[in-house]
């Protein structure tokens, strides 16, 4: 019997029409709006700004997917001006990741504190920051309820994590109505990150009963809600599902992280732009073929859902939507950077070079079919 522990501040709130109830969670003082250029073109920022009222609301729309260490630098520098007391995330992964940075590095005593934390390698703790309500608009990342957020290098080509209790969100609104527009291909890969994440919880040596209960419960949802919604983009009940699917795996790997296949997918989306859901669901099946050769006990907890993993990833065409960015031999050419400290090491088996290039062979052995 091993030990453990588990901590998740963050109240959700969930349900169609849910976001009239954003001004409640920020009720004084000023007010940043985080999200992207779609959302004001298509009018939900100006609805935002009205709920909030619009003289309080400083708006940011410029984030766009895989925010750059570089760009929240500059983002932080401008937004200090506003002096937000909150700060709300309308978007996908990338804004929720941005807003959730920016929470900590506009308070932060340094100019870039990114640049200093992460190419400087100076100490500079998240001492304070600004309570965020996130509202997601995709189904995949889970950010809504994680520590975490993700920042990538673009210099340098690398993935950055900021890990942090400050970074969980003051609360998380999910209203499926805002995702019913998400176009398809969007749809797909968020819905393989949060499959991505239920998984790699489940075969995760940080484990522990409560992210194994998330993760199998968001397996039951997105398995089941995905195909619903692919054939029926505006299905509410669905995409709540979808939704509920997303939140249950995020609850999860902020227990676990994630392992294997998120460390493998960074250089795909670092140096051939592959979405990141994409990018760390291919290899799913794989892996779990590798885990079974191995060590059949360490898959019990997902052996149940593989089989369904794999049917559901074939059927959205994982394997050929992923050449259509990269070839094999120029996957294979980023396995050396495949190893991912913090995230490998979380599938709790040693794999070197020659499992990785094995790994990436056999997922995309049936591509033309998958």
């Amino acid at each position: 019997m091993s030990a453990w522990k588990h901590y998740n501040p963050v109240p959700i709130i969930h349900g169609p029409g849910k976001l009239n109830e954003l001004p409640a969670h920020c009720s004084e003082g000023r007010i940043l709006l985080v999200t992207s250029a779609g959302f004001t073109r298509r009018g939900v920022t100006e609805r935002v700004q009205k709920l909030l009222g619009s003289e309080r609301v400083s708006v940011v729309d410029q984030c766009t997917p895989n925010p750059d260490l570089d760009d929240v630098d500059e983002l932080t520098i401008r937004c200090r001006t506003h002096q937000p007391a909150h700060i709300v995330a309308l978007g996908g992964g990338s804004v929720l990741d941005t807003a959730k940075a920016l929470s900590v590095t506009i308070p932060h005593e340094v100019e870039r504190p990114l640049q200093a934390s992460f190419r400087d390698q100076q100490a500079s703790p998240w001492m304070s920051h600004i309570p965020v309500i996130a509202i997601p608009t995709t189904s995949g990342t889970g950010a809504e309820v994680t520590p975490f957020a993700t920042i990538w290098g673009g210099k340098e080509k690398k993935k950055y994590s900021l890990a942090h209790d400050r970074l969980f969100s003051h609360c998380a609104i999910l209203d499926p109505e805002l995702t019913v527009t998400l176009p398809e291909d969007e749809t797909i890969y968020t819905a393989c990150d949060a499959i991505s994440h239920a998984v790699e919880s489940l075969w995760n040596k940080h484990r522990t009963p409560l992210s194994v209960c998330w993760a199998s419960a968001s397996l039951a949802h997105s398995l089941r809600a995905l195909p619903e919604v692919l054939k029926t983009p505006a299905d509410v009940r669905a995409r709540a599902n979808l939704q509920i699917g997303s939140v249950l795996a995020g609850l999860a790997i902020s227990q676990t992280r994630t392992a294997l296949a998120h460390s493998m997918s960074y250089p795909l989306t670092l140096h051939y732009d592959v979405p990141h859901g994409l990018a760390c669901s291919y290899t799913l099946p794989a892996i779990a073929r590798w885990l079974m050769h191995r060590d059949q006990v360490g898959l019990n907890d997902c052996a149940e859902f593989m089989p369904q993993v794999e049917a559901v990833l074939k059927r959205v065409q994982v394997g050929r939507r992923i050449c259509a960015y990269a070839t094999e031999e120029q996957i294979l050419a980023l396995v050396p950077e495949m190893r991912t400290v913090g995230r490998s090491d979380n599938f709790g088996y040693s794999v070197d070079d020659a499992d990785l290039e094995a790994l990436v062979q056999d997922a995309l052995a049936d591509k033309a079919d998958g």
